[in-house]
């Protein structure tokens, strides 16, 4: 977790890893907050994994087709039956 506070009121900033479940945004680790507290959330997704290592593989081509292959649903892999 990445934390800012301030003390006596002031704003406090956050970061921390979560997952979306069943409709709730669940923090990968407790929250330093009052029960019922009320805050400002804000959402960031992560790119897909080969969208931030694909420059370590070698690859030769650009970031837009290496998007496509990896986010495109008809090349994602079939499960056997």
């Amino acid at each position: 977790m990445n934390a800012t506070h301030l003390s006596k009121g002031r704003a406090m900033t956050i970061t921390v890893e979560a997952t979306y479940e069943n409709g709730v945004l669940r923090p990968a680790e407790p929250l330093p907050l009052k029960e019922s507290q009320k805050v400002r959330v804000t959402v960031q997704t992560q790119p897909a994994d080969i969208l931030q290592t694909y420059g370590i593989m070698g690859w030769k081509g650009d970031a837009e087709t290496v998007e496509h292959f990896a986010l495109d649903p008809e090349l994602e892999p079939q499960e056997r039956s």
